[in-house]
């Protein structure tokens, strides 16, 4: 039973409500982002990437401060970036990298202009899925690999998000502010558009129920090695984060 607030809202916003909760978030986003529990998910999603962005052109939906897309413009080809926030941009743009303001339910770049697309920590915050899934189908090359993040309805995670109060992100808002959903894959394969196929599907932070496990001296360094066994095993159907590896035919 839910007691008060959820951390998870259903109630879809407008792409300016959006916008600014974002532009709030960016002052704060990257506090602790560089160790623990963030550093150890940026490093496997990195790894999950690199043998498919490698010397390809690529573009990352939803790319925030450029954390990812700044490991990723080190591998690929050519590494480009849009996220609606200009807030976030700001940041990702002091990194010298090369991003664009815009939607991901309207990507503003030609058919075919990408080898890869890929998107983490995004599209479960996005009301129209089928449409940002058409639009980075759209943008890909025939041939090419499309590397989605959802948040998994039969996780741990799903629960705790549920059941525990939403968390600030700013002055004046809080995790309630902005739209959340959580997925099965069943879901995600319905709203997949045609043409594409599913190669594999990637888990992300199995049985982690308190990240700060990762901070603890000695522990931290073996449940990190525990996390990563566990998302190569049949238990990554059930990780917090599913991954969806797709290629374009």
């Amino acid at each position: 039973m839910v007691v008060g607030r959820s951390s998870i809202s259903d109630q879809p916003r407008s792409e300016a409500e959006n916008q600014r909760y974002y532009d709030t978030f960016a002052a704060q986003y990257e506090a602790h982002r560089h160790d623990g529990y963030h550093r150890w998910l940026d490093t496997r999603t990195v790894s999950l990437l690199d043998p498919l962005v490698r010397g390809r052109e690529t573009l990352e939906v939803g790319c925030g401060t450029g954390l990812l897309l700044k490991e990723v413009h080190g591998l690929a080809a050519r590494a480009r970036g849009i996220d609606l926030s200009d807030g976030m941009l700001d940041h990702a743009r002091r990194r010298g990298l090369d991003v664009v303001q815009g939607s991901a339910t309207a990507l503003p770049f030609d058919d075919h202009a990408f080898d890869v697309v890929y998107s983490f920590k995004v599209l479960a915050h996005v009301p129209d899925l089928r449409t940002a899934f058409s639009e980075m189908t759209r943008v890909c090359r025939p041939g090419g690999r499309l590397v989605l993040e959802l948040y998994n309805k039969r996780s741990a995670r799903y629960w705790i998000r549920k059941l525990r109060a939403p968390g600030a992100v700013g002055q004046d808002t809080d995790e309630q502010d902005v739209f959340t959903r959580f997925y099965d894959e069943a879901e995600l394969r319905d709203m997949l558009p045609p043409g594409v196929t599913v190669e594999r599907i990637e888990g992300l932070r199995v049985a982690t129920v308190l990240p700060q496990v990762f901070r603890l001296p000695a522990v931290g360094p073996a449940w990190a090695g525990l996390e990563d066994l566990l998302s190569r095993s049949p238990l990554r159907r059930f990780a917090g984060f599913l991954v969806l590896v797709l290629r374009k035919g």
